[in-house]
């Protein structure tokens, strides 16, 4: 297209208007009709949300005026000082009707041309109980404006039970929608993910219960408008909750890969995790909150300060094949962020091992394998397999930094998105300062890797066994322990502290991005980019805007 350009007013200040290639900009004149270079505004047009002919006012209520030289441009405008967005709204007057028309279509069509991917029509999951039941509310009063400015078409459905969202997505004809959004926490996007990577696969005719299966992606993107209790996944992707900025992120068709780990117990998926999945510290937690639901979000201070109180740790036996990739690790002290260069350069190579990975990962989960085994089959695999025994704290994977407002680094600040990988967080036994120690670091600056007890690998599968596995072999199908069996014939030695906060059980539960699953005994894998999502990564912290080297995620 060609650069066009003429003198605009934006009320009594004059400007020059340029559209060129995919920027926007509008350069304010001096009296003697100089630009003056210090007073510019630059949109891409990837990032205009609409045109309107005409004088459009939003307050009170959304209200255009007609005009003959008016026009008036919406578009995505960065709050400073983090990753909060907000809708630009700016009304400018062309100097003639005709110009004023040729601004409106080359506007549009420039908009229409660079942003191919924005949705027309949505599925949007309102969940109106999680988290303070905002949801709803949040939805129509912020959101639902918002995709009515922008010509978004939204089919809403309000959930009614648990994985009411999972099965619509099951069971009903997505045809016509261009993505899904949930109005909700991490519960709601996990019941989404659920319903939409098992679709997927039923129609390719893969089993999802089959550990080796390499998985097929959706061509459905999934949006989260924050309003739960935790939005762990919305923060870690998007750098902050708020729904305006995850609204803006959907409606100019921002598009993010995300890698997905898959759980399963022999031959039986247990769940889907973008999170974390987490044995020892982090399972008793959930579990115990579990318990307290009556207590509302507070219920997850009281039951971690209960459990670190405990001091429990866990034995087992952690089999993990390392990434083989070296251009990145979780201590180089580096940053996922929008255009990531260690996503984008990881895709064709992690994704061409699919086969071999699940090949070799499916013949090793079969049996137990002693740690020579494991190493003679190092050599024919695309990573190196260990094996690490012991009595753990927390054993921790996470395939993202999992950061979230209280902890702004999350548990591995060097996590990444989309290199199909996930970094692995052993923590072995130690005593309660340490632990706090470790604990505390999640919130500051420092290196919370940076302790003896504490070990972190890169990784693309695992495989854990707790010690005493021989009751779960016995009866595959059987759930979790019931209460009396956990504290009452596999306590350990009792003490103060466990009369205090309860005898202590021989195994964990295991803590899925929030859900407990029913055995101890898993295998998890990673796979490359199985979803995305309406977003873009975190945007570095120097404010610059998408540009054109970014087109990855595209």
């Amino acid at each position: 297209m060609e650069t066009f350009t003429s003198t605009l007013q934006i009320g009594k200040e004059s400007y020059s208007g340029l559209l060129r290639c995919r920027i926007f900009e509008w350069t304010k004149l001096s009296i003697r009709n100089e630009e003056k270079s210090a007073c510019v505004e630059r949109v891409p047009v990837e990032e205009i949300v609409g045109v309107q002919a005409g004088r459009l006012e939003l307050l009170p209520k959304k209200r255009v005026e007609e005009s003959e030289t008016e026009f008036t441009v919406l578009y995505v405008r960065r709050v400073r000082g983090g990753q909060r967005w907000s809708l630009g709204h700016t009304v400018f007057t062309a100097p003639d009707p005709e110009l004023r028309d040729r601004w409106v279509q080359s506007l549009r069509h420039s908009t229409e041309k660079y942003s191919e991917d924005r949705p027309k029509n949505l599925l949007v999951f309102i969940n109106p109980f999680g988290g303070r039941q905002r949801g709803r509310e949040v939805y129509w009063t912020q959101i639902a404006p918002l995709f009515e400015l922008a010509g978004v078409r939204a089919h809403i459905l309000e959930t009614e039970r648990v994985n009411h969202a999972r099965d619509y997505i099951l069971k009903s004809d997505l045809t016509g929608f261009d993505g899904l959004v949930c109005v909700g926490g991490d519960g709601m996007f996990s019941e989404l993910i659920h319903g939409l990577i098992g679709r997927t696969q039923r129609e390719a005719g893969i089993s999802e219960h089959d550990p080796e299966a390499t998985l097929q992606s959706s061509s459905l993107r999934i949006g989260i408008i924050p309003a739960g209790s935790t939005d762990c996944v919305c923060f870690a992707t998007v750098g902050v909750n708020d729904p305006i900025t995850s609204a803006l992120h959907i409606i100019i068709g921002d598009s993010q890969p995300l890698d997905v780990c898959s759980v399963h117990h022999r031959k039986r998926l247990l769940k889907y995790s973008v999170s974390l999945v987490g044995y020892g510290f982090y399972g008793d937690v959930l579990a115990d909150s579990d318990r307290h639901r009556w207590m509302g979000p507070i219920r997850y201070d009281y039951s971690g300060l209960k459990m670190f109180l405990s001091n429990r740790s866990y034995k087992g036996t952690v089999r993990f094949q390392l990434a083989e990739s070296q251009s990145s690790n979780p201590r180089d002290n580096t940053r996922c962020r929008s255009g990531c260069m260690v996503c984008s350069e990881s895709t064709d190579r992690l994704c061409g091992f699919g086969s071999l990975v699940g090949s070799t990962f499916h013949s090793l989960s079969r049996a137990s394998l002693s740690e020579s085994q494991v190493s003679s089959c190092s050599v024919s695999l695309p990573g190196e397999w260990r094996s690490v025994s012991g009595s753990f704290k927390a054993v921790n994977l996470t395939c993202m930094s999992s950061a979230c407002p209280k902890s702004p680094g999350g548990l591995s600040p060097s996590a990444h998105l989309a290199d199909g990988t996930a970094d692995l967080i052993l923590v072995r036994d130690c005593g309660r300062a340490e632990f706090l120690k470790h604990l505390s670091r999640h919130t500051n600056n420092k290196d919370q890797f940076d302790l003896p007890f504490v070990e972190v690998y890169r990784v693309t599968a695992l495989h854990f066994s707790p010690e005493n596995n021989e009751e779960e072999e016995k009866d595959e199908n059987e759930g979790m322990e019931t209460e009396e069996e956990t504290e009452g014939s596999k306590c350990k030695k009792s003490s103060f502290m466990s009369g205090l906060c309860g005898a202590p059980p021989s195994r964990s539960k295991w803590n899925c991005d929030g859900e407990l699953v029913a055995h101890t005994a898993i295998h998890a894998r990673v796979h490359c980019q199985l979803i995305r999502l309406f977003a873009r990564g975190i945007e570095s912290s120097n404010g610059k805007r998408r540009g054109s080297c970014l087109m990855y995620y595209k």
